[in-house]
């Protein structure tokens, strides 16, 4: 099982969630490759924490000398939870004032071996 992050993701976890149920389950190059053709922006972020993940499967480092072959590796585990939020006033009619709230996410990947 390996593992990567991208906390503080400057998106709303609303928008990447269609996205990461679009990939889990499935091998990673055919994640990458069903990413690659989403107009989203979520899926380029999406894309690079499961290239991370991969290039953490395959650091000899953490595999115990063994590199991780790519055809075996699938992605098992996608989250995106919510971060904090910067929260902004904008100004409405009558001296009122609406809260703008813009939303982090913390996007986790896990890619297991077969």
């Amino acid at each position: 099982m390996y593992r990567a992050k991208h906390r503080f993701a400057r998106i709303s976890p609303r928008k990447v969630r269609h996205l990461a149920d679009l990939v889990r389950g499935k091998f990673v190059d055919d994640a990458l490759g069903a990413l690659r053709f989403q107009p989203h922006r979520g899926a380029r972020m999406l894309e690079k924490v499961i290239r991370s993940a991969v290039a953490n499967a395959q650091d000899p480092d953490q595999n115990e000398g063994q590199i991780a072959n790519l055809r075996e590796l699938f992605v098992s585990d996608v989250r995106v939870d919510g971060g904090p939020m910067f929260k902004r006033i904008q100004p409405r009619s009558r001296g009122q004032a609406f809260l703008i709230k813009k939303r982090m996410s913390h996007i986790s990947v896990t890619v297991s071996k077969l």
